[in-house]
């Protein structure tokens, strides 16, 4: 085991992680979990919440000691967009109906993913993003913020250190709180104005980050674009996304 992980062990940690899998996204929960089990917080104890619309389709997945997984039913969604803007109020009630007192930290991850590498505590932080694996070597004139200002997730020109993965997030409750309260917030105030958000969640939470600096940033080895992409850039892929045909899995791509 790693030092930095036996050190964390000692605090008898627990790691909540949530992911969402609605419609055909349910055909990536085994791959994800069964990969979590070999490489994500190994020797932690780690509860997994499932958010889904069909809980019947989730499969067995063999948990090792301290690891678990809640299966929470939610109503299915018609656009990917929407599935993928609700997941902040999600995590968000989550945090304040279930985690208080039962965890320590919290990630948000996509379902449509594999782990290829170790994961550990190394990632833990107050608040955790992670340079979205397109865009971590563009200029930042390239990139694709929200440039409208009538949306609250304007970032004007010339601003913005990073371009985030929305892919991948995290921290300690109470800061992973306080970003899913604040991007509920304002997707709801721009959806008022009916407005959406170049990049949905993803666009609310790089302004969010801009405001409120990340204590720890993930090289895009924690969220890369898939793992036969060419990696030259990074030397371990340690986490990445599945292929996948989005105009099949996504009903109105």
């Amino acid at each position: 085991m790693p030092v930095i992980d036996s050190i964390y062990k000692q605090q008898n940690l627990t790691i909540a992680t949530t992911v969402f899998a609605l419609g055909k996204y349910t055909r990536f929960i085994k791959d994800f979990l069964e990969s979590a089990e070999q490489h994500y917080f190994v020797g932690f104890r780690v509860h997994f919440y499932l958010f889904t619309d069909q809980p019947e389709s989730v499969p067995e997945v063999k948990m090792g000691e301290n690891r678990s997984l809640t299966v929470l039913k939610v109503q299915s969604l018609n656009r990917w967009q929407d599935i993928s803007m609700n997941r902040m109020e999600k995590l968000e009630k989550l945090i304040e109906n279930e985690l208080a007192g039962e965890a320590d930290y919290v990630f948000c991850l996509d379902v449509d993913t594999m782990f290829y590498g170790r994961w550990g505590a190394e990632s833990l932080g107050r608040l955790v993003g992670v340079m979205h694996p397109w865009l971590f070597d563009a200029p930042r004139d390239q990139f694709t913020y929200e440039r409208r200002p009538e949306s609250l997730a304007y970032i004007p020109a010339g601003e913005g250190d990073y371009y985030y993965a929305g892919a991948a997030f995290g921290g300690t409750l109470e800061d992973v709180h306080n970003l899913t309260k604040t991007c509920r917030e304002h997707l709801n105030i721009d959806a008022v104005k009916s407005i959406e958000a170049v990049w949905q969640e993803e666009s609310h939470l790089n302004k969010y980050f801009l405001l409120n600096k990340p204590s720890k940033l993930l090289s895009p080895e924690y969220m890369w674009r898939g793992i036969n992409e060419g990696a030259a850039p990074i030397k371990i892929v340690r986490f990445a996304n599945v292929p996948k045909n989005y105009a099949e899995v996504r009903s109105n791509a």
